[in-house]
């Protein structure tokens, strides 16, 4: 799979020479026509898992952005009206992670998104106690947390 990775990234960085044209738009189009030729080159190879994973990869990553926007809205609007919409709380998180590697990646991304902060994980490693500022069900978070955040994580990393 790596291989696969950098052979694309070979082939992004050998169009923008070609092109002579040094702009992300240029080297984001080398790299999609280097995955579509990869992927018309490997159609009978038995490792697959390369072409899966990017677009999941541009889709979470997509996905992550949109939830910070609507997190950081959210806490700009809180900021600038005279009336304070807080309701912080603590939520026991149960996870579905179960190396370091995936509950890092997972906790980082909570903490990255404005409003949300983790406070610690638990002996065990299968919960951990996330801070809320704006908590309307925690049933409703937990349940948002892992069908989305976590589930996408862990598509991409298993």
């Amino acid at each position: 799979m790596i291989k696969q990775f950098l052979m694309n990234l070979m082939l992004s960085f050998i169009w923008v020479a070609l092109t002579g044209s040094m702009y992300y738009s240029n080297f984001l189009f080398g790299f999609l026509l280097g995955f579509a030729i990869l992927w018309i080159m490997n159609k009978n190879e038995a490792d697959q898992r390369y072409f899966y994973r990017v677009p999941k990869t541009v889709s979470f990553i997509l996905f992550f952005l949109w939830e910070m926007i609507v997190a950081n809205v959210q806490v700009a609007y809180d900021v600038i009206t005279p009336k304070f919409f807080i309701k912080p709380a603590i939520v026991k998180y149960p996870m579905d992670a179960k190396t370091d590697l995936e509950i890092n990646l997972l906790s980082t991304f909570i903490s990255l998104t404005p409003g949300t902060l983790i406070l610690d994980v638990s002996e065990d490693k299968k919960t951990l106690f996330i801070h809320v500022m704006y908590m309307k069900s925690k049933e409703q978070f937990v349940s948002t947390l892992k069908n989305n955040v976590e589930r996408r994580l862990l598509e991409l990393l298993r």
